[in-house]
This record gives C-alpha cells, sequence and structure tokens, in this order.
C-alpha cells in the first residue's frame, strides 16, 4: 500500500507514488486519455475537461508542486495550464514553505528552494543542531556545513548589531519599536521545535 501525502505535507524527493492516486491515473474502470493534459492553448473545451478532472483529484496540490519543482512546463498539471504555471516557475526559487522546512529539519528529504534552504540553516542553527547533522538533512559535506553555519552566525550577529543601533536611534528621537504579533513568535518557536 502506497502512503498518500496530506495536502499539508511535502512528498519526498523522487516520490511519485502519488501518481497511483491522481484522478488522471488510468485504470480498468476509468480510462483517461493522457493527451487531454497536452491540449493546444485554442483547444477550450478540452482545456476545460482536463481542469475538470483536476478539480477533483485528491493530489492536485503535489502535482503541481512536482511540476513546479521538475520544471515541467508542458500541458496541464495541478489543474494549471503551461501558461498560468509560468508565473509560479519563476517565483519557486523565492517560495518559503515552513511545512517543507520543519519536514527538512525532520529527516525527510523533501525539495526545498533557496530560501527554504536558507531558513533551514539558520533554524538548525539556532536550534544548536551538529554541524554533521545540518550536513546529512540537506545532503552537503560536513565542511559546507561548517562554512553555512559560519555565514549564519555572521549574519544573525551583523543584523543583532544593527537593530541595536536602531534601538538606540529609536530612543534617542523617543520612539518605541512596536512587539512583533504572537504568531511570528509563535512560528519561530515551532520552527525550532521541529528539530
Amino acid at each position: 500500500m502506497h502512503h498518500t501525502p496530506e495536502p499539508s505535507e511535502p512528498r519526498l524527493l523522487g516520490d511519485q507514488s502519488w501518481h497511483a492516486h491522481a484522478a488522471c491515473h488510468p485504470t480498468h474502470h476509468h480510462e483517461v486519455d493522457p493527451d487531454l493534459f497536452f491540449p493546444e492553448p485554442d483547444e477550450m473545451d478540452r482545456i476545460r475537461e482536463a481542469k475538470s478532472l483536476c478539480a477533483q483529484c485528491p493530489v492536485r496540490k503535489t502535482c503541481l508542486d512536482a511540476a513546479l519543482e521538475n520544471g515541467d512546463r508542458e500541458g496541464i498539471r495541478g489543474g494549471m495550464t503551461e501558461e498560468e504555471r509560468e508565473p509560479l516557475h519563476s517565483k519557486l526559487e523565492h517560495r518559503l514553505d515552513y511545512a517543507r522546512v520543519n519536514a527538512t529539519l525532520a529527516g525527510r528529504d523533501v525539495h526545498l528552494t533557496k530560501s527554504e534552504r536558507r531558513a533551514v540553516v539558520r533554524a538548525a542553527y539556532q536550534a544548536d543542531i551538529p554541524s554533521e547533522r545540518l550536513a546529512w538533512l540537506i545532503k552537503i559535506t560536513h565542511e559546507h556545513a561548517d562554512k553555512l553555519y559560519r555565514r549564519t552566525r555572521r549574519e544573525l550577529r551583523n543584523r543583532t548589531v544593527e537593530q541595536t543601533q536602531l534601538d538606540r536611534t529609536d530612543t534617542v528621537i523617543g520612539f518605541e519599536r512596536p512587539t512583533p504579533p504572537a504568531s511570528l513568535t509563535r512560528q519561530r518557536d515551532d520552527l525550532g521545535r521541529a528539530a
């Protein structure tokens, strides 16, 4: 029996088991023409039919994520046409999904964007996860993990120095810095506990 990822659970790298749960997966009782998902731009009836099938699909989000992560630019994937997915492809490297960050910190092998990878490194550093473990989590050498921790330490130190300077300026001018909303503080705490 295959494991179907929950909607909020990122799929593992290389995991294709979700295909068996897709609404477009052909079976003996449900024949689906794969060409339906590769219509010409002016074939509106075929596009509507494909999107209608996608709308019923329990793994639609996983399908869309897989298309974006694999750079699949052809056909209808995850209920979106090539043109509808194009802006998502260009923004993918900036995606920051904390479910993926937490899954990685918990030892799952998921696709990470550059932003998510930086968040994993920062969260691991702040949680005092050894660099050997970070190296294993994100599939890099121990030396590279040490380098990323040095960079993170420097970034956090510089941010603390800048914050202290801003606080001094605010005190001199007479302004008080607002406290971050509890939801942001809680989100940071959750991230740290995931490891």
